[in-house]
């Protein structure tokens, strides 16, 4: 078994990206057959909870901050929009992007969603040797560090 192999190697010989890879994965595929009863991915997911966040916001910046192309972005907006979960509004400052919001059904859909999450979390932190919360907020610290290196350094 895999993870009988990883508990076998020193953390500190691990890179950081791995582990975060290793748990993204898991997640996604944990997520996979769950989140077809509300016939989604897990990266129209993502942009569900960033449209939740930023109320009224445009496809611009909803790819800006996923890290995700703006093509990528329109077509699951496309998708998300034909299902019913959001709706696209012209923006009336600038009308050549147009503003993005949940519906009804998408916010349902989305705290739904929230439970299964709630559920993986509860699983994978169901020892008190790792403190969810010091960990949350330590990972939030890392990616806003890492925004902010890519704003700085990276030139797209």
């Amino acid at each position: 078994m895999i993870s009988e192999e990883l508990k076998t190697i020193d953390s500190s010989k691990i890179p950081f990206n791995k582990l975060i890879s290793i748990i993204f994965r898991g997640q996604t595929i944990y997520l996979k057959d769950k989140l077809e009863e509300f016939g989604i991915n897990s990266t129209q997911l993502g942009l569900l909870f960033e449209i939740s966040h930023q109320c009224n916001t445009n496809q611009e910046k909803i790819a800006s901050r996923c890290n995700i192309n703006k093509g990528a972005v329109a077509r699951s907006i496309k998708k998300l929009e034909d299902d019913g979960l959001v709706v696209r509004e012209i923006d009336t400052d600038n009308r050549r992007q147009n503003k993005v919001s949940l519906t009804e059904k998408g916010k349902d859909t989305l705290n739904k969603c929230i439970i299964l999450l709630n559920d993986w979390e509860e699983e994978v932190f169901n020892e008190e040797s790792v403190k969810k919360d010091e960990l949350k907020r330590n990972l939030k610290e890392i990616a806003i560090r890492t925004i902010e290196i890519n704003e700085r350094e990276v030139k797209y």
